[in-house]
């Protein structure tokens, strides 16, 4: 008897979810029991679109996650753990692509699904998890805001409001989404304004190598979106690359955009730009106006012009992309969106969906007013 009351919970659970099928990002069929209530998730910053669909509970089916959240975004992080002590306590994950995800303990937990982003596909396969984990019967989902975010950010919020009974917040989230990139791109093909070249530097003074950049995807896409010219788009045959110096100095970008965080858990005391939730823009700016004296943009009319931006770098994995849609176009087009205000647009963002209150950080530029 004691046995049967034990499991009563999770019986009960269960008895109340049924067989679907779902299609992930991969375009794989997968049948999961919906509504989840035991769910892993594969990288801790994917808590950025479960708490977007579950603003009043984010993390009442989550069982565990990887170790992520707290290393790349530890304000974020230290905010909901202030807010949810009890996430303190959850069960972390290495990860798929370093080999440091550990199936038994995952199989331990017995989760409804495991949601794991697109770019750990390859290393999934190669280790045979998928296979491992269907022979106990857990499915195991791609999701993908990171890799061709600009297509996949409303199907996946489609996936997951459905696996977690939330497909009516998922579809005002996209709704909301839509509206306000629309904000940007109707301005745009109204006005049509000559777009500027820009050169997209991913983490920025995170090393001492210059210069990481984006393809035709992810940032690299927002630029293009926000009315630029995307410097490393023929350069770049993928989402994620490298440019070098010589090129960034020979294309003479008239803007730069650095995306920043702080990586003290990574880089302690490095030159990256501090951006984020809460952030020390004063330090932020800075660090950032150090960057422009790397020999990659001596001389670029960028620098001579001060037009040099820092935005919070984890815009490129998760589905608020549309906010850096908005500042960007701000950034290359003052004049046309004199009246947008991407902060209020975040703001509105945590109003409506998100369980944390707002609060400023997330860009600095050396067009900014002390």
């Amino acid at each position: 008897m004691l046995a049967a009351v034990a499991c009563l919970p999770f019986v009960v659970t269960t008895a109340l979810a049924e067989t679907v099928t779902v299609t992930d990002v991969t375009g794989r069929k997968v049948q999961v029991e919906a509504p989840v209530q035991r769910v892993i998730l594969g990288e801790g910053r994917q808590i950025y679109f479960v708490a977007a669909l579950d603003r009043e509970a984010p993390f009442q089916h989550i069982v565990g996650w990887r170790d992520d959240l707290g290393k790349a975004d530890p304000e974020t992080y230290a905010a909901y753990l202030a807010k949810y002590p009890e996430i303190a306590k959850l069960p972390t994950f290495g990860g798929m692509k370093d080999g440091t995800f550990d199936v038994e303990q995952a199989v331990s937990l017995r989760p409804d699904v495991i949601l794991m982003n697109v770019d750990a596909k390859t290393a999934t396969e190669e280790a045979g998890y998928i296979e491992t984990l269907a022979k106990v019967g857990i499915p195991l989902v791609y999701v993908d805001f990171r890799e061709k975010p600009m297509v996949n950010t409303e199907p996946s919020m489609r996936l997951i409001g459905k696996l977690f009974d939330k497909e009516e917040v998922a579809k005002e989230f996209i709704d909301f989404r839509a509206r306000n990139i629309a904000a940007v791109t109707d301005v745009l093909a109204r006005e049509k304004p000559e777009a500027p070249l820009v050169f997209m530097e991913r983490a920025g003074g995170y090393s001492e190598d210059c210069c990481m950049s984006f393809g035709d995807e992810n940032f690299g896409k927002m630029v293009e979106i926000a009315g630029g010219r995307n410097l490393a788009k023929d350069i770049i045959p993928g989402t994620f690359g490298t440019v070098n110096p010589e090129q960034i100095i020979a294309s003479d970008p008239d803007q730069v955009i650095v995306t920043g965080g702080n990586w003290g858990a990574y880089v302690p005391g490095g030159a990256w730009v501090g951006v984020g939730y809460g952030a020390d823009e004063a330090e932020a700016r800075r660090k950032l106006e150090a960057l422009t004296k790397r020999a990659a943009f001596t001389g670029t009319k960028a620098v001579k012009n001060g037009e040099f931006h820092a935005i919070w770098h984890q815009f490129y994995n998760n589905p608020y992309q549309f906010v850096a849609i908005q500042e960007i176009a701000k950034w290359l087009h003052p004049e046309l969106f004199r009246d947008l205000d991407p902060e209020a647009t975040f703001k509105e963002l945590h109003t409506r969906f998100l369980p944390l209150d707002y609060k400023p950080g997330y860009f600095v530029s050396l067009t900014d007013k002390e």
